[in-house]
């Protein structure tokens, strides 16, 4: 009994000793098998994941089982991470690569194009909950008129603010394919956005 109570504040005081821990630090303690190294990743990116996988497959208990297919990939993977790329980055690509795979499996009651579901941040104030409610529904309204590719473009260089290189390494495309989806997903959502008079300051002016 003794022992058990000591062990208790043991445990405790490792997670929090990986706190200050870089991602990177933690991929290596996680790859020797250190489980506090593994609860301390998950509680710093699932959210960041689970917010990712939601706006591929739009239903959010099927985002739910799939974060956690992540991170069973993490553990079992983790010794396999070189550090080419930020874990961040390594992290939503394996999310990428379990939400595509699961659209192939679930074609037929997903549907092709799946309709975009944003999750919305709910680290807001009630207040600014309620004065972004409107734009926000707008914002989502117009994103799940865009193709996949452009929204997962959009997603992931405004949501995850990745870089063209890094959207490059997350979806496996060459960067001139990365560069010409995000230039057409920005002229896309432009239009649609300036078709909600809240929006209308990003419309192109008129020639006077």
């Amino acid at each position: 009994m003794h022992n058990n109570t000591a062990r208790a504040p043991a445990r405790t005081a490792e997670i929090f000793a990986f706190d200050g821990q870089s991602d990177a630090s933690l991929i290596k303690a996680i790859a020797s098998g250190n489980r506090s190294a593994m609860r301390t990743l998950y509680l710093r990116h699932n959210v960041r994941v689970f917010r990712f996988i939601s706006r591929i497959v739009a239903d959010s208990a099927l985002a739910e089982d799939l974060v956690s297919d992540v991170f069973i990939d993490v553990w079992s993977k983790a010794g396999s991470y070189e550090g080419r790329s930020q874990v961040s980055t390594w992290l939503l690509a394996i999310a990428r690569f379990k939400a595509l795979s699961a659209i192939h499996r679930h074609r037929e009651v997903l549907g092709d194009e799946p309709a975009m579901e944003l999750v919305e941040d709910t680290a807001d104030t009630p207040e600014e909950t309620v004065l972004k409610d409107d734009r926000t529904a707008q914002l989502r309204r117009c994103l799940a008129q865009m193709s996949r590719e452009h929204r997962e473009v959009i997603d992931l260089v405004y949501y995850h603010e990745k870089s063209v290189e890094e959207v490059a390494e997350i979806t496996q495309l060459p960067k001139n394919t990365v560069k010409t989806r995000m230039f057409y997903a920005r002229k896309r959502l432009a239009q649609l956005l300036a078709s909600h008079q809240d929006f209308d300051h990003l419309a192109t002016p008129q020639a006077a």
